[in-house]
């Protein structure tokens, strides 16, 4: 083959390479641009990553899952940025919501995380429905939660959330809270599933899938007050830790009994 021959085959490659890259056309089996793979880092896309980490647990939507609606107008108001970001980065120990960082063990970035919660907010949240409306406070106050375990809290008192309970709860929940319509809330598996902040935004937001009034709408005309809330959540953490107890040592018979019949054998 001559050298102007060889010259002559590049050139008209180069066109056609040229040619074809000017239309856009994709060679056979080329990836489009939405198509091609992306390392877990690189996902940019909220649907993509709600999909992927929260959807399983919360909903197609944010609605109707196994946990909490995220697509909830009165959640998003009472829930922090500060707050959605550390609860998606560290979890809630104790239950299973997981942590999602990459410092924690997870596979989201900081950045993907910040997508989460502005796409959230922005497809999900009216702001416009709650101007007006005083808002109880999101977290559960620190000292409450310190001395939820002793009893001598001054911001909650798990005895008036006993009262607080009867007033605002029973009729749904039962006179002792383990019954009555709504099924018990104080069941020992439920408590251990449910962190107290996480006992805290039922009580103020509800459960509007599950037709779970906020806390507006317990009493009508007659919505619970900030140390209402302090202590009936204060009460309902005290009985995790009472059932706890309980189980504990009905586990503990159960081996003692087990043993016996080892023995007897």
């Amino acid at each position: 083959m001559s050298t102007r021959l060889k010259i002559k085959l590049a050139a008209v490659a180069v066109i056609a390479i040229t040619l074809l890259t000017g239309c856009s056309r994709r060679l056979p089996g080329q990836p489009s641009e939405a198509e091609r793979w992306r390392a877990p880092a690189e996902i940019k896309d909220f649907n993509q990553l709600y999909t992927q980490s929260c959807a399983g647990c919360h909903g197609v939507d944010g609605k109707l899952g196994a946990a909490r609606s995220l697509n909830d107008s009165l959640y998003l108001a009472f829930a922090t940025d500060e707050a959605m970001r550390e609860a998606i980065s560290k979890g809630r120990p104790g239950t299973n919501m997981p942590a999602f960082s990459e410092q924690a063990g997870g596979h989201l970035t900081e950045q993907q995380i910040g997508l989460l919660v502005s796409g959230m907010r922005s497809r999900w949240s009216k702001p416009d429905e709650f101007k007006g409306v005083e808002l109880p406070s999101y977290t559960v106050d620190e000292i409450a939660t310190t001395n939820i375990s002793t009893g001598n809290s001054r911001t909650s008192d798990p005895t008036r959330g006993a009262a607080t309970y009867k007033t605002y709860c029973s009729s749904c929940h039962g006179t002792n809270g383990d019954g009555g319509s709504a099924g018990s809330i104080v069941d020992p598996n439920f408590l251990k599933l449910v962190s107290d902040q996480g006992l805290r935004t039922t009580v103020v937001v509800g459960r509007a899938d599950l037709g779970k009034p906020d806390w507006r709408g317990n009493v009508p005309g007659h919505p619970m007050s900030a140390q209402e809330i302090n202590d009936v959540v204060a009460w309902l953490a005290a009985r995790r830790q009472s059932t706890s107890v309980a189980v504990n040592k009905g586990d503990a018979a159960n081996k003692s009994d087990h043993s016996a019949c080892l023995n007897m054998k």
